[in-house]
């Protein structure tokens, strides 16, 4: 279980290194946003970088009772996230502008729709996933 405000916190700091990402166009930016993405897929949200940011120096200052929530879809979430910025870091090495500008606006959809509204599009899928293997 982790405090449900982190990821939340976490998809404002993507959002905004992804509007950096898609500004400059820069590999810097992505291949940064791919590794976030890579560590909370692969060893689990509360272990990312701005996991850590948000523990260190955001959580102490806000209130000591939140919601919790499951990892498991914040972590399919880093999942998705993850090969949306896998395709734009392959379409920024090639110079393949399109790709890159594609996934990196899907990546920041998803991010801008939890930072903005609380809406996890990558848990959403997940919860879907569960029901339908149930079925």
């Amino acid at each position: 279980m982790i405090d449900a405000r982190g990821p939340r916190w976490s998809a404002g700091l993507t959002s905004i290194v992804l509007i950096l990402a898609l500004i400059t166009r820069s590999p810097f930016f992505i291949a940064i946003q791919l590794i976030q993405f890579g560590i909370g897929a692969f060893a689990g949200p509360p272990n990312s970088p701005y996991a850590w940011l948000y523990k260190r120096f955001v959580q102490p200052r806000l209130s000591k009772d939140f919601d919790s929530e499951d990892v498991r879809p914040p972590q399919f979430a880093q999942f998705v996230g993850f090969i949306f910025a896998l395709l734009a870091t392959v379409g920024a090495v090639t110079h393949t502008w399109p790709l890159f500008t594609i996934a990196t606006a899907l990546a920041l959809f998803a991010a801008f729709l939890n930072a903005a509204f609380g809406y996890c599009l990558g848990c959403k899928i997940y919860l879907l996933g569960v029901r339908f293997r149930r079925v």
